[in-house]
């Protein structure tokens, strides 16, 4: 069975108006009707940079706490936590776990493993 939603934990998190703190949430496989809808909104004409937090705006199900997930509030994201679900994205949208090289802090030997963020490892 595929894996369609990813929990994830934002780095720094989003503070709501009352100074809140909202870090985990939950983000689902893209759909080809997402990124066409996306093009097609209204705050991505002539601002193509735009187009990113309207589809993450689409594809993030829940932020702890928050009831709807829109445009502008992941544009109110910290830059960190914005790259971050922008990496996720295109790693749980993509056919293949990106495959990093690590060293074993305990004995210093060196391999290859594959960097998923859907665990939050």
């Amino acid at each position: 069975m595929i894996q369609t939603e990813y929990e994830f934990m934002l780095p720094k998190g989003y503070v709501d108006e009352r100074g809140d703190l909202h870090r985990r949430g939950v983000m689902r496989l893209a759909t080809a009707l997402d990124e066409i809808e996306a093009m097609k909104h209204p705050g991505t004409k002539g601002n193509q940079e735009f187009l990113s937090v309207v589809l993450l705006s689409r594809v993030v199900k829940k932020l702890e706490g928050i009831a709807v997930i829109s445009p502008e509030l992941i544009g109110k994201l910290f830059t960190s936590d914005f790259a971050y679900l922008q990496n996720l994205y295109e790693t749980v949208n993509k056919a293949e776990d990106p495959i990093i090289q690590v060293q074993c802090p305990h004995c210093g030997k060196s391999f290859t493993d594959t960097l998923n963020f859907a665990v939050g490892e």
